[in-house]
C-alpha cells in the first residue's frame, strides 16, 4: 500500500501516524513559544557542527538577527570516516545550549545512540535529531518514544515515503506523540547535486500524515548556490519549516562547509521567504 492508498477497508501500517487518526486534523507541536504545524514558517539555522563556544555564540547571534526561530548544532557527528571531525559530544551541546539561551533559541541537535538520551536530557536540548543514518535504528526510536521531548526525524536517504512513516510509527506508540518529519534528499542517479531534494514528498505527507513536515535543502544541494531556490519551494508546497545551514567561516568549517549559507545569503533568502510564504496563506 502506498503512502497515499488509505481506505476503510486496508488498515493503515502507520495507524498513529495517518492522518486518518486524527480525523484529518493535522497536529501541532510546540517548542518554545514557537510551533510546528501552525501558521508560521518555522525556520531552523545555525552550523552543521559545533566547533567552538565563539563559534556557536557568533551564529547564533547572526541567525537570530536575520528572523531565525531556533539554532541548530551538531555534537555528535555520524561521518563516512572515523578520521573525520566526530563533533566535540557533552561539550558541545553545553555550548549549544548557552547559545540558545543567551539569543532566546530552542536548539536542535542530531542524536545517534540511545545511549545518549541522559546527555541531552541533562543539556536540555529542546528538539532531539534522528538523522538520515538513524531512521531505522529501532532500538534508538524506541527510547526516543520513552520521552516527552520533540523529535525531527530525517528520512533515511534510500527509504520511500511508506519506510519513513512506519518508522515513525516506533516512536509513536512508545508513547511520545511529538515527531517533526524532515524531507532532506534521497539517492537517485543524478549526480549535480548531494542528493535529490524529493519535493513532492510534503504533498504526500500532508495527504498520509498529520505530523508536521519540514525540509532540509542544505542536505538534499550539498550546494549553496541553489538552497535559496529549494527553500522557497518547499514553502510554496507546504511545508511546515525549513532547517539550514548557515556558516561565517565556511571554508573554515570542520564539517559540511561547501554546503553552507554565508550569512549574507541568509538574509537575503529569509527576505524572499517573507514574500512567499504569504502566498501560500503562512508567514515566517
Amino acid at each position: 500500500m502506498s503512502a497515499n492508498d488509505e481506505t476503510p477497508a486496508k488498515k493503515s501500517p502507520y495507524p498513529l501516524a495517518s492522518r486518518g487518526s486524527k480525523e484529518g486534523r493535522p497536529s501541532e507541536i510546540a517548542v518554545g513559544g514557537f510551533s510546528f504545524g501552525g501558521p508560521r514558517i518555522v525556520v531552523i539555522a545555525g552550523p552543521c557542527a559545533v566547533e567552538s563556544p565563539e563559534q556557536i555564540m557568533t551564529i547564533a547571534k547572526i541567525v537570530k538577527g536575520m528572523g531565525a526561530t531556533m539554532l541548530r548544532g551538531g555534537a555528535f557527528k555520524p561521518r563516512s570516516s572515523p578520521y573525520s571531525f566526530q563533533g566535540l559530544e557533552g561539550a558541545g551541546l553545553g555550548y549549544l545550549k548557552a547559545a540558545g539561551t543567551e539569543n532566546g533559541m530552542p536548539v536542535v541537535s542530531e542524536i545517534m545512540d540511545a545511549r545518549h538520551v541522559p546527555i541531552f536530557l541533562e543539556h536540555d536540548v529542546d528538539v532531539l535529531q534522528v538523522g538520515a543514518r538513524n531512521m531505522q535504528n529501532f532500538t534508538l526510536l524506541k527510547e526516543l518514544g520513552k520521552l516527552k521531548k520533540p523529535i525531527l526525524f530525517k528520512r533515511g536517504a534510500g527509504s520511500t515515503v511508506e519506510e519513513w512513516l512506519c518508522a515513525a510509527e516506533y516512536i509513536l506508540y512508545g508513547g511520545n506523540p511529538n515527531v517533526i518529519l524532515c524531507e532532506r534528499g534521497i539517492n537517485t542517479f543524478e549526480t549535480a547535486t548531494r542528493a535529490t531534494l524529493d519535493i513532492s514528498a510534503v504533498p504526500v505527507l500532508k495527504h498520509a500524515t498529520h505530523l508536521p513536515v519540514i525540509v532540509d535543502p542544505s542536505h538534499a544541494a550539498g550546494r549553496p548556490d541553489i538552497i535559496p531556490a529549494l527553500a522557497k519551494a518547499a514553502v510554496a508546497v507546504g511545508a511546515d519549516g525549513l532547517i539550514m545551514e548557515v556558516h561565517h567561516r565556511p571554508n573554515d568549517a570542520m564539517c559540511d562547509g561547501k554546503q553552507a549559507v554565508l550569512p549574507e545569503d541568509f538574509s537575503i533568502l529569509m527576505d524572499a521567504l517573507r514574500n512567499v510564504a504569504p502566498a501560500v496563506g503562512r508567514s515566517v
